[in-house]
């Protein structure tokens, strides 16, 4: 999608600081964090919300990119936390399909 900022920093238009990259996810760190740790895990194909997903091999792609990137950043022993944002009234700001990953603290419970 030409205008989705996802799909702009997936070809390389708009810089990143990215933490892990393969074929079908990329995971960067987040401009505006809301945790010490804080990554977006992003699918490289188009897809606007966690609805959307009907493909479980890219499903589970996600999944294990979720789990290296908690691996990477050292949080996998300690705890994180996965979220993701279904629509506008779910907080859904870019409609493009991904998760945040948050931890390096303890983090509220709801």
């Amino acid at each position: 999608m030409e205008d989705c900022i996802f799909c702009k920093i997936i070809k390389g238009e708009i810089p990143s600081n990215k933490i892990y990259e393969d074929d079908d996810v990329i995971v960067i760190h987040d401009i505006d964090p809301i945790a010490k740790i804080h990554v977006l895990v992003i699918p490289k194909k188009h897809i606007k919300d966690f609805i959307e997903l009907e493909d479980e091999e890219l499903q589970i792609k996600i999944n294990k990119a979720i789990k290296k990137a908690a691996d990477i950043l050292e949080i996998s022993e300690e705890g994180y936390r996965v979220i993701t944002n279904i629509g506008e009234n779910g907080g859904q700001a870019v409609k493009h399909l991904h998760f945040h990953i948050l931890g390096g603290e303890k983090l509220p419970t709801r």
